[in-house]
């Protein structure tokens, strides 16, 4: 079975919008997912699953935490493979190691066009860098997130797609439990 990594978007940021990780656990157990773990209170799981990857278990995993939450998630889901790929091709390295709250990866729904990645560019009005392939982005921000003009819905709108954000330290602890997950 492959460990694969869950991103909720948009969970645990105020009313309506609440998940237990405990609750969350117990829901992909029933499901028949292994071994199953959260990382924060900001809906991050990781998991030994039998079904395939790709865009049918993302939609499956967001029907029924959505369901079963009575709220609108997207679960957005990599293998632990593709999670290694994603922390070994950080353009940001240097910012990775001095300032990592302040460097995201944002998963993306689906692989944006160049013409998308040109209106992400052109989106920013401050100091921020963003460099992306495939269905990641990496976005620096030197300012502080919470005061970027470069928001989320900005993001998304330039993109042309849905996604969701976590900042360096969590990827790599991500990485670290997965790569625990599979050496059992």
């Amino acid at each position: 079975m492959t460990v694969y990594i869950g991103l909720l978007r948009a969970v645990n940021l105020g009313d309506g919008t609440q998940v237990r990780m405990e609750a969350l656990r117990a829901l992909l157990r029933r499901m028949g997912l292994e071994e199953v773990q959260t990382l924060l209170q900001s809906g991050n799981v990781i998991f030994r699953s039998p079904h395939p990857q790709g865009s049918e278990l993302e939609h499956l995993l967001s029907q029924r935490v959505s369901r079963e939450f009575r709220l609108r998630t997207e679960v957005f889901v990599r293998s632990a493979e593709e999670w290694r790929t994603v922390v070994g091709e950080n353009p940001f390295p240097r910012e990775a190691e001095a300032d990592p709250s302040h460097l995201v990866v944002v998963s993306l729904r689906a692989a944006p066009g160049a013409e998308h990645w040109a209106a992400l560019d052109t989106a920013i009005t401050g100091r921020e860098r963003a460099r992306g392939t495939g269905r990641h982005a990496y976005i620096v921000y030197p300012d502080g997130i919470g005061r970027s003009r470069l928001t989320m819905a900005r993001i998304e709108k330039s993109l042309g797609t849905t996604s969701t954000a976590r900042n360096w330290n969590t990827v790599t602890k991500l990485a670290a439990i997965a790569a625990t997950i599979e050496s059992r």
